[in-house]
């Protein structure tokens, strides 16, 4: 493979590969138990909305935990946090087959919230420090790709599986976590790579990358990231199919697996684009088509229409999301030591997740479906605006903007 530069490119280190597969299992794991959940809650004879606080519990135990999990990385490295985040959704996931009432459900479904958000911060930080600074948003786009994957293929399992119990799919995932945390740690435990930062450094606080452009577009563009694809793309568009394009509810399963196709068409070529040509361009790109297609779902007026639509929101989700987190890598550097940075972004793309719902939900019963969408657009558009006064950050962030000293600073483009 050559690069347009000079060279041969060069490869990801293994550990990402490894990162990679297991973010895989635990996504087709979450898939698995998606089509389970809602059905093995109300099997305690509770109805739809305690059915669904199953699911907001999770979130809201995840968004809670997320500083924490900063902070744990911070004091014990990602290594060990990976791991035992990865543990206890394992032990939280098999508990939860055994559940002999709905509060049982819900307290196990909930603890496993702390054990993903702890996870995910570490994961990420990991991927920040193993991926070579020109690589990065290949690594974003790779490990986005590995998730996009597994929450496609893994509700298809799961349905099979609920055919033969509803506990089954529970005991699968379970098992599944187990094996991706005792594969991390034997292939990761000799990594000198993957070992702790052993320095005189101290951790950028959020204060700290508050203070850069770069942080906060990053902030805002995760936050209409998750108010949109992970919030408001799942509780609307099924009502909206049914209820304004009077058409079925596995139409709006074809719609969210459309949406899956335009992400995953184009993660992984954003991704490469961002390292040879900038993070910016691709940022404002994804967030000009995301404007463009979430608008265009409030205004279809015929189920064609909105799949079109909807190809091209998952599009722009795509193009977006290795060149945002790849900005935020640049911003850290390979030696930072970002716990809290990076949970703190997370957190932002959990809230609006959770407002996003209710908010649009309102709206929709206040006004319509029109302006609900058009209200998600208008997030993304306020994340364009902050993009627009960001500066590049490929190479690393110019000075102005390097609020840590162990940014990664491209000597060719410093002497320039």
């Amino acid at each position: 493979m050559r690069t347009s530069g000079s060279g041969t490119e060069e490869r990801l280190p293994r550990e990402i590969w490894i990162l990679v597969t297991g973010s895989f299992i635990v996504a087709i794991g979450m898939g698995i138990v998606s089509p389970a959940l809602p059905a093995f809650a109300t099997s305690f004879d509770v109805g739809v909305t305690a059915a669904s606080f199953i699911v907001s519990a999770f979130a809201f135990m995840r968004l809670a935990f997320a500083p924490a999990s900063g902070r744990l990385v911070a004091w014990f490295g990602e290594r060990p946090i990976y791991v035992w985040g990865v543990s206890i959704v394992g032990v939280s996931s098999a508990a939860c087959a055994f559940a002999d009432s709905y509060w049982q459900l819900l307290v196990f479904r909930a603890l496993g919230g702390t054990g993903s958000t702890m996870f995910t911060v570490s994961v990420v930080a990991l991927l920040v420090r193993l991926s070579p600074p020109k690589q990065r948003g290949r690594a974003s786009g790779l490990w986005a790709t590995s998730f996009l994957l597994g929450n496609v293929s893994g509700p298809i399992i799961g349905s099979l599986l609920v055919a033969y119990s509803l506990r089954l799919p529970f005991l699968i995932y379970g098992a599944a976590l187990f094996l991706a945390a005792f594969v991390g740690w034997l292939l990761l435990r000799n990594s000198t790579l993957a070992a702790p930062v052993k320095d005189d450094v101290p951790a950028m606080t959020v204060r700290e990358a508050l203070g850069s452009r770069i942080y906060r577009a990053a902030m805002l563009s995760n936050f209409s990231t998750g108010w949109a694809v992970f919030g408001v793309r799942i509780a609307l568009i099924p009502l909206f199919v049914v209820e304004a394009l009077h058409s079925t509810q596995a139409m709006a399963g074809v719609a969210l697996s459309v949406f899956a196709v335009g992400n995953a068409a184009v993660i992984m070529l954003s991704g490469r684009i961002s390292d040879r040509h900038g993070r910016k361009p691709m940022a404002l790109l994804g967030l000009a088509v995301s404007v463009v297609g979430t608008a265009a779902l409030g205004f279809s007026g015929s189920v064609a229409v909105f799949l079109v639509a909807s190809l091209v929101a998952g599009v722009g989700a795509g193009l977006l999301n290795p060149a945002q987190n790849a900005a935020v890598a640049d911003l850290l550097g390979s030696k930072g030591k970002g716990g809290p940075v990076l949970a703190a972004f997370q957190m932002s793309a959990d809230v609006g997740a959770i407002v996003g719902p209710l908010v649009t939900g309102m709206i929709a019963d206040a006004v319509s479906y029109e302006v609900a969408f058009g209200v998600t657009a208008l997030t993304a558009v306020l994340a364009l605006g902050a993009w627009l006064a960001a500066p590049e950050t490929q190479g690393g962030p110019p000075a102005s903007e390097s609020v840590h000293p162990d940014t990664d600073i491209d000597p060719e483009r410093a002497a320039k």
